[in-house]
């Protein structure tokens, strides 16, 4: 199986007649994993069930990237420790901008910085994997069950690029570092509320 394909919709799980496949959570994010690999007869179920053809016969010669995948899945379980440690720091951030001391608002301003590039780097693996999911809205369209990842999708975006615009801001209390500011506190609102409402 190829992992990366998954969006985590379980009807291989369901459809699995000896139930081979389950879920595996790591947070609040759940994907499909053989759970019990040695009891699988090769009905081949999976394969037909499966939208985003994440299983194939072993002697199809697809290539799954094992390396690359694992390193993908390890890098994505940053994702939560990266998120927080943005969140905090660039609260942190806001705060000391309102301060007098320049040199606390510079280390936050630098925490901050390389806490946003790991939250990148390991949303960015995340997103990757979910591409899949992203293409269905072309086809599936907006429905209500999928308004929160699109908010928050758009809500990334928007900080993300007020944030690459700070960079060539000078100092604190800035315009662009409030809008920064605002998206960032309704990416981590909706990001909550999605995350506690994954199946």
């Amino acid at each position: 199986m190829d992992s990366r394909r998954c969006t985590a919709c379980g009807k291989c799980v369901a459809g699995c007649p000896k139930k081979v496949i389950g879920n595996v959570g790591f947070m609040w994010h759940k994907h499909v994993t053989f759970k019990k690999a040695d009891s699988c007869i090769g009905c081949n179920k999976c394969i037909k069930i499966c939208p985003n053809g994440v299983f194939f016969k072993p002697d199809d010669g697809a290539s799954i990237h094992k390396k690359k995948s694992a390193l993908s899945f390890r890098v994505e379980r940053l994702l939560p420790l990266a998120f927080i440690a943005t969140a905090a720091t660039g609260i942190g951030l806001h705060a000391a901008g309102h301060g007098t001391d320049h040199d606390v608002w510079h280390n936050w301003s630098v925490a901050h910085i390389a806490s946003c590039l790991l939250w990148l780097l390991a949303a960015g693996f995340h997103l990757k994997r979910h591409l899949g999911w992203y293409k269905t809205l072309f086809s599936k369209g907006i429905v209500k069950e999928r308004l929160a990842t699109i908010s928050m999708s758009v809500l990334f975006l928007a900080t993300v690029i007020t944030g690459c615009m700070l960079l060539s801001v000078h100092g604190p209390a800035s315009r662009v570092g409030l809008w920064h500011y605002k998206s960032g506190i309704l990416l981590i609102i909706v990001t909550l509320f999605h995350t506690t409402r994954r199946r």
